[in-house]
């Protein structure tokens, strides 16, 4: 019987787990290997089987009622002799039948007995918001207990499969400590890649779990299977990436907007609008909509957008929930192709029904709708502020995106707080239509963008966003604050796997999967944001941390660390070099001492012996406020150095954690003015940020 008719036999039954017999018959079509076993009906059965494979054996119940088998008492293990199997096989039936009188016992499974080598578990669940996803991770009786798993979308490729393998706590133990036997990586990589084909060829598999699977040098055996099915989960229906290029295209450059609920009275959302627009220098036409007025700041007035005689690219929405559904019918028929829908008292409020009723009239337009419940968008390079709040004008490459209107706010402020420039700034609410994969089509080729953040609270379609997000990350880097990640608890599930499968860590796993740097914090992101555009991409591993005090060049190796980067081992050829530029009593190797007292000009020699050094990838500095040297000289001296070697060539990331008295606040906004990420008061932050750029630079493949 074929893994197809296992899986159609048991649906047509009604049943949601298959048998252990089931589940090794679907095991051998797809090259898991499991012990040798048999299917036993009597104690004289199980005692031949128990022959013919060779003892020690297992036994287990096998029911389709009787999921837990441990709970039943339906497991036995090391049984040695044909009398232990017989006494087994009556002890197991007893106790089964105990824990459910109804079951259904279609025998006992008779199993040789495996063991050795590193237990590990590996499956696959069916996870809301990406699919299907395997796991891989510590297994035996601890995996819920220690929960040491990580994730990938499924089908699982080859390289991914055996980043899976480095990327859980237990990695090393794997690899064979203390004298211990390796496990076979080859083997372990093989049965993920099997698991993920089986998973995606077979939608009705909900769940699936091979734990323990016994990994040893010799290869991976799955002792156990637990295979649960359901129905084929609804194909997510995604339009064509050229027609979502050509709306998104039109909302960000309009040559025409109108706005539904214009207004000549100050307060009201549909006024602030109208002045954003005005104010904020687009020059597209726009068009007011109010049928109670014939003019409103200085442009002519339409009762309805039916009645403006020209097309138009854009329709901001400023009307109450109640008006929304046919005003959008009106602008469906006009051939707009986006409604940016800021009022509230949708969803959100708990009117599904609402929502759903404009999310059918925009598509059956084929509209794009931006909400509701926003705070409208920003794009600057087409000087466009489409939205009730304060307008912002500086032009920049940073796109920033967020689920929240008062993230779009904190957004907007650090923006001009730090004067980052921006290429737009978008809210998207509820996401009914429009979502973060849609504005990543855009974004990736929109040549004013060159950076991405994103907060979100969820995803609507995970694998769209990590097939979108993974054509923009070779070029661009793409920041998500992702937030709920506290999520309480794992979802009620029938196996391991599910249990294990809580939607943080799984978020976690699949967003370095497509290459996403992930911000830990609202602050984090945005300074990702702000500083990524302005860093070169590095192009090795090699770190090196010059600093002016001891004590903040240990902080510096810590964040290092703690950010994933490598700390260079200098070579003793460089290690003379940068000696002969440091006082006797300062520290060489890595970190470089160069010490308090030191006048610009060792600053400024180690620092252009690192930058001129091919095999130092990137400079991390410490510096420390003295009279010697103060915190502007120490700026303008970096900040000239950086200039000169770049444009030599030697174009390296460089960051700066500065310390002292408060001139180094400008400092540091000087250095940032001038191409340097550098922060006051900080060791942590600037690394980070340095960390980063490499998690992106790694995802983008550019290292050597």
């Amino acid at each position: 019987m074929s893994a197809r008719e296992v899986i159609e036999k048991a649906l047509a039954e009604g049943r949601t787990a298959l048998t252990a017999p089931e589940g090794r018959t679907i095991c051998e079509e797809y090259g898991i290997a499991t012990p040798g076993e048999g299917l036993a009906a009597t104690a004289e059965e199980a005692v031949e089987i128990s022959a013919k494979i060779g003892f020690p054996v297992v036994l287990k119940i096998v029911s389709p009622d009787i999921l837990h088998k441990t709970d039943a008492g339906g497991v036995l293990v090391g049984l040695k002799t044909p009398d232990e199997v017989r006494e087994g096989h009556r002890k197991i039936l007893a106790s089964a039948l105990a824990y459910n009188p109804d079951a259904q016992i279609d025998g006992i499974q008779v199993q040789q007995m495996v063991g050795g080598g590193h237990e590990v578990i590996v499956g696959a669940v069916t996870d809301p918001t990406f699919g299907k996803v395997v796991a891989f991770g510590l297994g035996g009786v601890l995996v819920e207990v220690l929960k040491d798993v990580t994730f990938r979308l499924a089908p699982v490729s080859g390289d991914d499969a055996l980043t899976m393998l480095d990327d859980i706590k237990a990695a090393e133990v794997l690899r064979g400590v203390r004298g211990a036997e390796p496990a076979d990586r080859a083997a372990l990589a093989q049965l993920i890649e099997r698991v993920g084909r089986l998973v995606d060829e077979h939608p009705e598999i909900v769940e699936i779990d091979l734990n323990p699977v016994f990994a040893s040098a010799s290869g991976a055996v799955a002792a156990d299977v637990r295979i649960l099915v359901g129905a084929a989960p609804a194909p997510v229906e995604r339009l064509p990436r050229e027609r979502i290029l050509a709306q998104m295209t039109r909302i960000f450059k309009p040559r025409a907007i109108a706005v539904i609920g214009a207004s000549a009275e100050q307060g009201k959302i549909g006024n602030s609008v109208m002045r954003n627009l005005i104010n904020g220098g687009y020059q597209g036409q726009i068009f007011p909509i109010n049928p109670k007025a014939t003019e409103i700041m200085g442009l002519p007035a339409y009762k309805s957008i039916a009645d403006v005689p020209y097309d138009v690219d854009v329709a901001v929405f400023a009307i109450p929930a109640a008006f929304v559904a046919p005003a959008l019918e009106e602008t469906g028929k006009k051939g707009i192709a986006g409604a940016i829908m800021i009022p509230s008292g949708f969803a959100e409020t708990g009117n599904v029904d609402g929502q759903r009723e404009i999310v059918e009239i925009a598509r059956r337009h084929g509209v794009r709708m931006l909400g509701p419940n926003i705070y409208g968008y920003y794009y600057t390079p087409e000087n466009l502020c489409a939205t009730f709040c304060t307008p912002y004008d500086v032009q920049g490459s940073v796109a920033l995106t967020s689920q929240s209107g008062g993230i779009g706010m904190a957004i907007l402020g650090f923006s001009r707080t730090t004067k980052m420039g921006v290429s737009a700034i978008v809210g998207v609410g509820n996401k009914a239509d429009v979502d973060e994969d849609d504005l990543l089509t855009f974004f990736e080729q929109d040549d004013n963008t060159r950076a991405v953040a994103m907060h979100l609270e969820d995803l609507k379609d995970g694998r769209g966003f990590v097939d979108a997000a993974r054509r923009v990350v070779k070029n661009k880097p793409v920041i998500v604050l992702k937030a709920g990640r506290t999520a309480m608890g794992a979802r009620a599930a029938g196996s391991h796997t599910g249990a294990l499968a809580g939607d943080d860590k799984v978020y976690d796993d699949i967003l370095r999967q497509a290459g996403v740097v992930r911000a830990p914090g609202l602050n984090d992101m945005l300074e990702y944001a702000r500083a990524l555009p302005l860093m070169p991409a590095p192009q090795g591993e090699n770190v090196v941390i010059i600093t002016g005090a001891g004590g903040s060049g240990v902080l510096l190796s810590d964040a290092c660390v703690d950010a994933g980067l490598t700390l260079m081992e200098i070579p003793a050829d460089l290690d003379e070099a940068f000696r002969a530029y440091i006082p006797p009593f300062g520290a060489a190797g890595n970190p470089i001492d160069i010490t308090g007292g030191e006048p610009p000009s060792t600053y400024e020699n180690t620092v252009r012996l690192g930058l001129s050094d091919e095999r130092v990838h990137a400079l991390v500095l410490g510096y420390w406020h003295t009279i010697v040297t103060p915190p502007m000289v120490f700026a303008e001296l970096l900040a000239r150095v950086v200039a000169e070697e770049r444009e030599k060539g030697n174009v390296k990331p460089v960051v700066a954690s500065l310390a002292g008295d408060t001139e180094v606040e400008e400092a540091c906004a000087y250095l940032f003015d001038h191409g340097v990420i550098a922060y006051p008061y900080t060791t942590e932050k600037p690394v980070a940020v340095l960390g980063a750029k490499y998690r992106w630079a790694r995802a983008a493949g550019l290292l050597r």
